[in-house]
């Protein structure tokens, strides 16, 4: 890919933003604070904040990079998990958000102890820590594609020095500093985002209205194929990922819940779902019409693209050549926010209360309990930065990085609700879970190992399926075994 060197002034704005990110954590870090500070913030966070860190988390470089790719190479298709948010915040709000608060548990799995037992527990944990290492490491990577063209740094830089700074002010400031930072970092991603609308719309001849013809004339704006099939991406299928992903993200993922957990009331928690869902989707289809109307302004001006070989490149490339000195800077420091959202502070948290305190040191005091947030933190962030520098060589970002939530997040979703709406036993979901993991490893055969998969057993449904099929199987089977097996006590949430 072309390199292009940002100008001073584009460094410097640069530069100040990731000064800026420091000094976040350690200003939340003065005076020290103790467990519970560090974990929900004593609970006193107003809605507002709350809202605007999950829609930064939603967004990440994941879609302000990876999304301009898939409508420049293809169409809106992937859109359709974006229209699915109103379906989980309804839910959320009605359901999770009490059910979650009215507990006073800070770890969004500990019910599933009470509930089913202990395996049950540990299994969501697993698989959440799983998952979000795999995002960070999508996460840092996309950005270092992205940042590499305009300073020339190396890839593998680039991801170790956001992972490091991601570690580093979660570390320092815990939830605080990553639901204020969180507060930034949206109003950068807005700022640059609007930037970038801008400036494909000036530079294409024709401005919008040729955008749309193009798009419209080339099909570039499809939502996809609205037919029945199973074994490729539809609007459907698509469709059905978002709800059970976005489900999963406000019912299941500590990350999300932890958050609104921090809001000082469930009036606020409820608005804070309200703000990410209300921001989510016209943001995510600012980022798809910026991949449309690339694809215009290049197809006008093919040689500008010459070298280019990868669709996610697309973008970073457009910012490195077409806009001025110091709008760069911004555009940069956008992407560097987007990517700087950080749920290691949630890793750190489901490892103290779900993992040492629960299997080795339950009686731990305060300054143990720090000790060992900081080096999960710690951890983990180099786990996610490793993967992230394992994924540089992969086609797809965006693809692979749903094909590892999918198989990581499993069926946790379908286990939560097995929980909450039936009376299944502890035995039921057992063979429920069992039956689910079969299911998911069964269908990421063809995504792990390719042709390899003899024809007799290989799964043919689409990979982006793999997540609602597990949450399915578990949730129908438990509910199930549950008439053979005997019932137990459904823990309802508190309305």
């Amino acid at each position: 890919m072309p390199e292009t060197q940002l100008a001073h002034v584009d460094l410097l704005v640069l530069v100040a933003y990731l000064a800026a990110v420091i000094g976040f954590g350690w200003w939340f870090a003065r005076g020290g604070s103790d467990s519970d500070d560090f974990m929900s913030a004593s609970r006193s966070l107003p809605g507002w904040a709350v809202g605007l860190s999950m829609f930064g988390s939603f967004v990440s470089s994941i879609s302000f990079l990876a999304n301009p790719g898939k409508s420049y190479a293809g169409n809106w298709n992937a859109f359709a998990f974006s229209l699915s948010m109103p379906i989980a915040a309804v839910v959320a709000v009605k359901w999770f958000v009490p059910f979650f608060r009215h507990s006073g548990e800070l770890s969004a799995y500990e019910h599933l102890e009470h509930r089913f037992g202990l395996w049950a527990r540990t299994y969501a944990v697993l698989c959440y820590l799983l998952t979000q290492s795999a995002r960070m490491g999508t996460v840092v990577l996309l950005l270092g594609m992205a940042v590499r063209p305009l300073t020339g740094w190396p890839i593998w830089t680039i991801v170790l020095m956001t992972g490091a700074l991601m570690t580093a002010y979660t570390m320092a400031g815990g939830i605080k500093a990553v639901i204020w930072l969180g507060v930034l970092q949206s109003a950068v991603l807005v700022a640059g985002t609007a930037t970038c609308l801008a400036a494909v719309i000036g530079k294409t001849p024709g401005g919008v209205g040729d955008i749309i013809d193009l798009g419209v004339a080339h099909d570039k704006f499809s939502l996809g194929d609205f037919g029945p099939s199973l074994t490729m991406p539809t609007f459907w299928v698509i469709f059905a990922y978002g709800v059970a992903m976005n489900l999963g993200n406000f019912g299941t993922d500590q990350g999300f819940i932890q958050r609104f957990i921090t809001a000082r009331s469930d009036r606020e928690a409820a608005k804070s779902i309200w703000i990410t869902a209300a921001l989510f989707m016209p943001t995510s289809a600012i980022f798809f019409f910026i991949g449309t109307a690339l694809y215009a302004y290049y197809t006008a001006n093919p040689t500008l693209v010459a070298g280019i070989d990868k669709p996610d490149e697309i973008f970073p490339h457009f910012i490195a050549t077409e806009l001025p000195a110091g709008v760069s800077g911004l555009v940069v420091a956008a992407i560097f926010a987007a990517a700087m959202d950080s749920n290691l502070n949630s890793m750190a948290t489901l490892t103290l209360c779900d993992l040492y305190k629960r299997y080795w040191r339950p009686e731990a005091e305060d300054r143990e309990s720090m000790r060992v947030l900081r080096g999960a933190t710690l951890f983990w962030g180099i786990a996610g930065t490793g993967i992230g520098l394992a994924l540089i060589n992969v086609e797809q970002v965006l693809d692979t990085w749903w094909k590892l939530a999918g198989i990581f997040s499993g069926g946790v979703l379908g286990l939560v609700l097995l929980g909450m709406l039936t009376r299944a036993t502890n035995a039921a979901a057992a063979l429920a879970t069992a039956i689910g993991v079969l299911v998911v490893c069964w269908m990421t055969l063809p995504a792990l190992f390719g042709d390899r998969v003899p024809e007799s057993i290989r799964n043919h449904l689409d990979s982006n399926l793999t997540i609602v099929v597990g949450t399915l199987t578990i949730f129908l089977v438990g509910l199930l075994a549950s008439k053979f097996l005997g019932r137990g006590e459904v823990r309802q949430p508190e309305l």
